[in-house]
């Protein structure tokens, strides 16, 4: 019974709001032809693209089967690791090239030219070929020995790759003859990361032991040491803008800038994020940091002010941790309200991201706040657990109407008890639920009563025929549930999840059947929507849309050619008449009258034509043939290349072309005939009509201009279509 009422659903998923970030680095790809950086995050099971200008999302990409464990890019796709598999994705969007053959998840991944590198949990290294997705070469390390933690591809080290490991050593392998090359002893402490200086041969190693190591891997020499106290090294980046800085991230979220000529610390960037420093990156030449931590936050900070230190240009934050309660705020639906478990209330908008807002952190003595700061108060208050909101401007009436004064009260044992304010007296019993009622939510007509509940359903009740009319389950349970006083949307929260989910009511733009679901229905999972690009974010990096060549075969297709190249065909006689200079006036008579030499003076008269003697010049075979002429002589059944050298051409090439078809201009009525079969096939595909119609009718005048042969314009009725088809048959 589940599929029976699948299609006429009244919510379904529309998207979701406030998700921007996880665990995992972000990369960062550079668009040559847009001259913009782009920024990739992952999020569960798909990954979204921002443009670093604005912090637009620009794609979002399809949902993979599980989470993503790891994210690259080169220059033309992005590779995405889940479980044992790895996909690769063109345009930010679709799935392209999937790789198998690992035994445990993946959890590293490195680009490398044609090649793609991949590190699962069992320390197989595998090389892939990235188009025909065979193993180039694979590597096994024993994993008590070498366990491979970080990689990276030294800068001008060709074919060479070195690995760190969670003993401490390091490893420089050719991967193009499977060889060993060197051996680096390390520092007694596992490699977390592996990052390019802006020097040649000269690589950044961070450890968790919080040391930070400058290594020439050249002269296995070490250039200079750091040592971070706030714990491992989680994120390494170094300024390439002519300022000699490398910014480390931290567990805690802060993060550390080093001056590499004077070899000391120079500023801190304290709670840079609320959690880890999942990935830094500083721009190209540019003096900005790229930063994002599981806290679902990106961060881009701008370094112009004295003393190094970074401040914050422009973000995207949501909660950082689930949300507890989400409500509309005002009669338009627009925003939703939303506290979290990370004791902020924050401000989500439906139509851009660029209305988001944090409402803060409540504190009981603002004045402390405010001087140490809203992370190191001591005052702060517990998570929200509820919150009432409303609009200033608006009167609020206590009144009970005895149409929809209605309370409804979920009990402990899963059932939900509809009460008449009025008669006191319960109208309504509702039962279904297999688990805790964590929240409801009335329509705005007081129609429906929606409930969420721990057995991960979200059920739909009508209040006047006391039936159940929709249910559907989710991954993980609804905690908070609020329908937009429009109606339009129902926002949800779910555990452990940090977005706020959209579901549009079907019923408002289709026809629904709410008849009463059945005692036996079986409701289908329905997974969470995701997060959509904004209606005016830059899509430069998106997939863009090619339209078949042919919507659809009761439709006729046009050329998107100029109106220059074809509307005006018709009338280049008038054309030139208005572009051609004024004649001029002619020459006044001569004095004297020129005469034929003779005995006897007579005058030169000028000579009459004979009416026998023939105006027209017929050049027959002395005219050498274009190419379309010799096109339209081999077309058989195919006039692609025909049509496409007409496509080319412009009005007055064109109009040489078709004259040059009369067998006065020594053409033949059978290539005649086969440009009239061209034009048949093309308005029989539908594809082109305007070009057609155009051409057919330049031929047409052309050739009542030249000679109204019979043979011609003999044809069954006027409509032109039947002409030129019974003429070529």
């Amino acid at each position: 019974m589940a599929a029976e009422n699948s299609a006429f659903a009244v919510f379904s998923g529309f998207r979701a709001l406030g998700l921007y970030s996880n665990h995992l680095a972000h990369v960062l790809r550079f668009h040559k032809k847009h001259r913009e950086f782009y920024v990739l995050t992952a999020v569960g099971q798909c990954f979204h693209t921002y443009n670093v200008k604005k912090l637009g999302i620009v794609a979002v990409s399809n949902a993979l089967p599980e989470d993503i464990s790891s994210l690259a890019a080169d220059r033309m796709l992005v590779y995405a690791a889940y479980g044992k598999l790895i996909s690769a994705f063109a345009k930010n969007k679709e799935v392209v090239h999937t790789y198998t053959g690992h035994q445990a998840d993946v959890h590293l991944l490195l680009p490398f030219g044609d090649h793609l590198i991949s590190v699962d949990k069992d320390n197989a290294v595998i090389i892939w070929d990235v188009e025909s997705e065979d193993t180039y070469l694979q590597i096994s390390y024993d994993k008590a020995s070498f366990e491979v933690s970080a990689l990276m591809h030294p800068s001008t080290y060709l074919n060479k790759i070195l690995f760190g490991s969670s003993q401490g050593s390091l490893q420089l392998w050719n991967i193009k003859s499977n060889k060993l090359l060197f051996t680096f002893p390390g520092w007694a402490s596992a490699v977390t990361v592996l990052q390019q200086t802006p020097a040649v041969d000269v690589v950044g190693v961070g450890l968790a032991s919080g040391q930070i190591i400058i290594h020439n891997i050249r002269f296995d020499e070490t250039l200079m040491k750091f040592q971070q106290d706030w714990g491992p090294v989680t994120a390494l980046s170094f300024r390439t803008d002519r300022h000699p800085i490398m910014a480390s991230g931290s567990p805690i979220g802060h993060i550390g800038l080093w001056d590499l000529e004077e070899k000391k610390l120079v500023s801190q960037m304290r709670d840079a994020h609320t959690t880890a420093i999942a990935g830094l990156t500083f721009l190209q030449n540019e003096p900005l940091l790229i930063t994002n931590g599981a806290d679902n936050a990106i961060r881009v900070w701008i370094f112009d002010v004295a003393g190094g230190d970074g401040r914050l240009l422009r973000h995207r934050t949501g909660h950082s941790a689930p949300p507890k309660k989400i409500q509309h705020n005002d009669q338009s639906g627009i925003n939703i309200l939303s506290a979290g478990q990370d004791g902020t209330l924050q401000s989500f908008s439906t139509v851009h991201e660029r209305f988001n807002k944090s409402l803060g952190h409540g504190t009981l003595n603002k004045t402390r706040a405010k001087k140490k700061g809203v992370t190191h108060d001591t005052a702060k208050l517990p998570a929200i657990t509820t919150f009432a909101s409303g609009c200033l401007n608006d009167v609020d009436l206590c009144l009970i109407s005895p149409n929809s004064g209605m309370l409804a009260i979920a009990l402990d044992d899963f059932t939900v008890h509809i009460l008449d304010m009025e008669t006191r007296r319960a109208v309504r019993r509702f039962s279904g639920h297999r688990g805790q009622i964590n929240d409801m939510t009335f329509s705005p007509d007081g129609r429906w009563l929606i409930t969420a509940s721990m057995d991960c359903a979200i059920r739909t009740w009508d209040l006047p025929s006391g039936s159940l009319v929709d249910c559907f389950l989710v991954d993980a349970a609804a905690v908070s549930l609020s329908m937009s006083p429009t109606g339009n949307f129902l926002a949800s929260s779910h555990v452990d999840g940090l977005g706020i989910y959209l579901w549009s009511n079907n019923t408002l733009c289709s026809m629904v059947s709410l008849r009463p679901l059945p005692a036996d229905y079986e409701p289908t999972v329905i997974m969470l929507p995701g997060t959509c690009p904004s209606k005016d974010a830059d899509s430069s990096e998106m997939l863009e849309y090619i339209s078949p060549a042919q919507l659809d075969e009761h439709l006729v297709t046009l050329s998107l050619l100029p109106d220059s190249r074809w509307k005006n065909l018709l009338h280049l006689d008038i054309i030139k008449d208005i572009t051609n200079p004024p004649p001029k006036l002619p020459k006044a008579a001569p004095f004297f009258i020129p005469t034929i030499p003779g005995l006897v003076p007579q005058f030169a008269l000028p000579t009459t034509p004979s009416e026998d003697q023939s105006k027209v010049v017929n050049f027959g075979v002395l005219v050498q043939k274009s190419t379309f002429y010799l096109q339209l002589e081999n077309a058989l059944d195919n006039n692609e290349e025909p049509v496409k050298l007409l496509r080319e051409l412009g009005p007055s090439a064109i109009e040489i072309e078709l004259r040059a078809l009369s067998p006065d201009m020594g053409g033949e009525v059978r290539v005649m005939q086969s440009f009239l079969k061209m034009i048949s096939s093309i308005l029989q595909s539908k594809r082109d009509f305007d070009l057609a119609q155009a051409y057919l009718a330049l031929f047409l005048k052309v050739r009542y201009e030249q000679s109204a042969d019979v043979y011609l314009f003999t044809f069954p009725c006027n409509c032109t279509y039947h002409f030129y088809i019974n003429l070529t048959q």
